[in-house]
């Protein structure tokens, strides 16, 4: 609907293109918004403001010349000009009506946008570390990552989910070093957890496994491998990070390099299959899993710094090599390669986003824990570096999750394994309370999940709140054939078509259907400025049209037109709520 009268008005000012205004027009320009007050009609635009000064020209003077210019339509009954200069629309009255009909010929695909050209996504999220379970902050962004990548393919981009494996770095050996310890413990050692391992009950099944699999192959007696170790954290003059980077060192020399790698690979694969679990069971799917480590093994990394080089893009200082990161709108340059020989985490980044655009994708999103706010210059920096536009890439921020239980705050840290895993969170509230309440605020604030609100049915929860709106329709159905009402499509869509502005008129009704229209607008605009929050609002207003109708009118009248117009108009309201649910990666159940 918006879109048709945008093209409409799209088409009145190019028209005009040479005679009242001087040039072409940037089809931006030439927008509309639904009317604030229903006094002002349906829709206005202010595109005669917006160009009257170009024209030279008063903007009331332009608008009048804008709407003698519009082209006839149906779609219009009457333009109005106002104030300033806006052009106000009134559509006509059985327009709704026709939208009604239009949801039931287009059912899962309304809303759906198909350009002739789609824009090709590569949306990473999640990415967490392998080094323990999901716990709520992963959920959030598991859920606004899946959530995205829904309305992003529903406006009509061609999306890849790409999770990437953070398997090559220091934060994996002290999992596997952890994994060793409760090894060590099973076989009968006692030895002083490190301040920095990771201490979670969750590395005990690992430890048991890794007894079963090596028997006493990797045992060593707990005397010999503390021997000599830098005093950890809490001890006078200790340092938690030389206690564990020389424990690390101490288990590959006892146990040798070839176990090493294999504990360090076992360790991590143990916890990508409860990750994977994890996602499958939140349903949240990618269609690739990228590990770092086979990443740089491949060569990839090297090549890209091989390339900047030839560029004269690197330089060396202190030992270490240099990306001139400064040339690219960074505030300080980056070192890709350290003094020791270690290439760093930025080398790795650059060299994979270079990577994600030769495999030919348009616009990369990234979405990415609060903590990486200075993340996307520097790697914008590198995709310029080797001459791709630096604005394909995006990188929305998750901010923090604070969850509530019974008002009181739960405490939450991942080292000392005091969080509360996304597993458990499923478990208490069920996943589509995890997923919309995760999508209520915007990606960029805060989050407090009301537990007990999560799991409470009442209309302050806006699962509950949405989902019976889609149950009550069904129920609908039910009493339709209970009472012995037939139901037959076709005829009411022919009766809403004939007579839907007569059948539908009255200010609930009208409400109800202004509001469904109003979706695919919502799909596009949430997709377009990356808002899967703006779904679950409309939602829940489309939900309170619907419950304020039904408390407003009776349905199952006796009279035969007007009840199967108030019907079919509840199941397109229906359609609506189950295909924005499904954006959400939320359920519509048919009862409650």
């Amino acid at each position: 609907m918006k879109d048709e009268l945008q093209s409409l008005l799209l088409a009145a000012v190019r028209s005009l293109e040479g005679s009242a205004l001087p040039g072409p027009v940037d089809p931006a320009v030439v927008t509309v918004e639904r009317a604030r007050d229903a006094q002002h009609g349906d829709f206005a635009s202010n595109v005669a403001m917006r160009l009257a000064k170009a024209a030279g020209t008063n903007p009331r003077e332009l608008a009048a010349r804008i709407v003698a210019a519009l082209p006839a339509s149906p779609l219009v009954t009457r333009a109005d000009i106002a104030g300033a200069g806006f052009i106000n629309f009134t559509l006509a009255r059985d327009l709704y009506a026709r939208e009604v009909a239009r949801v039931h010929e287009l059912g899962e695909a309304y809303g759906r946008h198909r350009p002739a050209t789609p824009c090709k996504v590569l949306l990473e999220f999640v990415s967490a570390n392998p080094t323990g379970p999901m716990h709520v902050g992963h959920g959030r962004q598991a859920a606004f990552g899946d959530a995205l990548g829904r309305l992003l393919a529903a406006a009509g981009d061609d999306v890849t989910r790409e999770y990437y494996i953070n398997d090559a770095g220091r934060q994996t050996e002290i999992l596997a070093v952890s994994v060793w310890l409760r090894y060590l413990e099973r076989c009968g050692e006692s030895l002083p957890f490190p301040s920095n391992g990771y201490r979670g009950d969750y590395l005990l099944p690992l430890g048991a496994a890794l007894q079963a699999r090596e028997g006493d192959a990797l045992r060593h007696p707990a005397a010999a491998v503390m021997a000599g170790l830098p005093a950890d954290a809490g001890a006078a003059g200790g340092d938690k990070e030389a206690h564990i980077d020389a424990l690390i060192a101490r288990c590959r020399t006892l146990i040798g390099e070839q176990a090493w790698q294999r504990l360090l690979r076992d360790s991590i694969a143990a916890m990508m299959d409860g990750i994977r679990d994890d996602l499958e069971g939140f349903g949240v799917r990618f269609d690739h899993w990228v590990s770092e480590r086979a990443f740089a093994e491949s060569g990839a990394i090297d090549r890209a710094l091989g390339r900047l080089r030839e560029r004269g893009l690197l330089y060396m200082k202190d030992g270490a090599e240099w990306f001139r990161a400064t040339q690219f709108g960074d505030d300080e340059d980056r070192v890709v390669v350290r003094d020791n020989g270690v290439k760093t985490y930025f080398a790795s980044d650059i060299a994979y986003h270079l990577d994600k655009r030769e495999r030919g994708y348009d616009r990369l999103i990234d979405v990415l824990g609060a903590d990486h706010h200075g993340y996307v210059t520097r790697v914008r920096g590198g995709l310029q570096a080797f001459g791709h536009p630096g604005d394909c890439l995006e990188a929305p921020l998750i901010q923090l999750v604070a969850l509530y239980r019974n008002g009181e705050k739960v405490s939450m840290g991942k080292r000392e394994a005091n969080f509360v895993t996304l597993r458990q969170l499923r478990e208490e509230v069920g996943n589509d309370a995890c997923r919309i309440f995760f999508l209520m605020r915007s990606n960029d604030q805060s989050l407090d999940f009301d537990l007990e609100l999560a799991k409470s049915k009442s209309n302050e929860n806006p699962v509950f709140y949405v989902q019976y709106a889609h149950a009550r329709v069904a129920s609908v159905m039910k009493e339709l054939a209970a009472r012995g009402f037939g139901w037959d499509a076709a005829r009411a869509r022919a009766t809403v078509l004939a007579r839907g502005a007569e059948l539908l008129s009255g200010p609930h009704a009208e409400a109800m259907l202004a509001a469904l229209s109003r979706y695919p607008e919502v799909v596009r605009q949430a997709a377009a400025q990356r808002a899967p929050h703006a779904m679950v609002h409309y939602l829940r207003e489309l939900a309170t049209t619907l419950h304020a109708f039904y408390n407003a009118e009776r349905v199952l009248v006796p009279e035969q037109d007007l009840r199967e117009a108030r019907v079919y108009a509840l199941l397109a309201v229906q359609q609506a709520l189950r295909n924005g649910l499904g954006i959400l990666g939320a359920s519509a159940p048919e009862s409650m």
